[in-house]
């Protein structure tokens, strides 16, 4: 189920991103980049609408889910 990111407080929506972030194997490129600029990037395509967050009900879990470009 996709949740819009305008149903989430600042703080919910935060701590989604940095758990994503986070977790490993997410690759940002060669480059290294610190978590604000992680942060941020994932924001940007949230609003652009090149990521979405999940939610399964099944696992009660949420999960951000980039879109491939085509």
């Amino acid at each position: 189920m996709r949740i819009p990111i305008s149903s989430l407080s600042a703080d919910a929506l935060r701590s989604i991103i940095e758990a994503f972030v986070l977790r490993e194997g997410t690759d940002y490129g060669h480059q290294d980049h610190d978590l604000e600029a992680k942060c941020a990037a994932v924001r940007r395509q949230l609003e652009a609408g090149e990521a979405e967050i999940d939610f399964d009900p099944g696992s009660e879990s949420v999960d951000i889910r980039i879109h491939d470009a085509q």
